[in-house]
């Protein structure tokens, strides 16, 4: 088949008048924020941590630490299913991630940050929350199925190799997530100005061959006074393609982020070791001043996933199968 699919990008500020659009997926870590009676307090306050915590890392030539500010935007990346295809033109929410851009207060310059950041996907959900449990339901021990991530892999490659990704960003995605609460990370001799220390795990996860799929590839590094390493997916050099301040934008949003999301392991009262394992019962932490619904978040994970087999996966099962099957970068 010949036909390549086409995408929309809708680009919206996050900032403390942040609402989320109609079909912005509910889990979505910044939806979650920035609804309920806190929330301009919440989105004001998760915005003044990640400007602080930017300027703890960005220290040269900034001596009051107040040089910098972040400015982030949601992009919303619509997959166009061509009318020649089904007949009705179908658009489908494909993924949402978020750009980072550094206002440099004292050159009043607006620097270009990072593309990636956070991470969330209707059809991971689907992956994630419908197939994988009804594959492995009632079965004694746990698999994955044929071509787990396979089709969203190409999907999110076919988006990076389009032109109107190469027309809105300068370079690849970098996406940082958390790691994870059942792999050990071990403290190498590695060492980076602004990532900070590098770890490596006992294992690969599942998460790490998801997003293999995807192209990425991954490392995990714990930048200076924070208490656990974070997760780094990116292609290419992930050290040498991006300056300092890129790096920072991401280091200091997404590290907020799980200071909110996951304060047992951001949150911590005392830093990872040599050898570490995170713990999400870690009762030795403290709470930002941010309401944030976890339970909510994973509860509609599930039907999310739904919604993607509804309207995505199975509407178009032969034409996504035939697509995926013979794609080729």
């Amino acid at each position: 088949m010949n036909h390549d699919f086409t995408f929309t990008i809708k680009k919206i500020a996050f900032d403390e008048n942040y609402h989320p659009l109609d079909n912005t997926r509910i889990t979505t870590n910044f939806a979650n924020l920035a609804r309920g009676n806190n929330r301009q307090e919440n989105l004001r306050n998760t915005l003044r941590m990640i400007d602080n915590r930017f300027n703890a890392l960005a220290t040269w030539d900034n001596p009051k630490g107040d040089r910098y500010s972040v400015e982030l935007e949601i992009i919303s990346v619509d997959m166009n299913i061509d009318a020649d295809v089904k007949g009705d033109g179908q658009a489908f929410p494909m993924i949402e991630i978020l750009k980072t851009n550094i206002v440099d207060h004292k050159t009043n310059q607006r620097i270009e940050g990072i593309v990636g950041n956070n991470f969330s996907s209707y059809v991971r959900d689907y992956d994630f929350s419908v197939l994988l449990l009804e594959h492995n339901k009632g079965k004694a021990g746990f698999s994955i199925p044929d071509n787990f991530g396979q089709l969203h892999g190409n999907l999110f490659q076919c988006f990076l190799n389009s032109d109107i990704y190469k027309e809105h960003f300068h370079k690849p995605p970098v996406i940082c997530l958390s790691v994870s609460d059942n792999k050990t990370y071990h403290r190498t001799e590695n060492q980076h100005p602004v990532l900070g220390v590098e770890y490596q795990p006992n294992e690969s996860s599942l998460t790490e061959q998801y997003f293999k799929k995807m192209g990425l590839q991954v490392r995990y590094f714990m930048p200076p006074n924070s208490v656990s390493p974070l997760a780094f997916f990116f292609y290419g050099d992930l050290l040498s393609d991006y300056t300092n301040l890129e790096l920072i934008s991401t280091i200091s949003t997404m590290e907020s982020f799980q200071k909110i999301y996951r304060p047992e392991i951001y949150n911590a009262n005392s830093a990872a070791g040599q050898c570490y394992q995170p713990n999400l019962k870690n009762q030795d932490h403290s709470l930002t001043q941010i309401v944030y619904d976890r339970e909510e978040r994973s509860r509609l994970a599930i039907e999310q996933g739904k919604f993607a087999e509804a309207q995505f996966i199975k509407p178009y099962q032969a034409i996504l199968e035939q697509w995926s099957a013979s794609y080729v970068l």
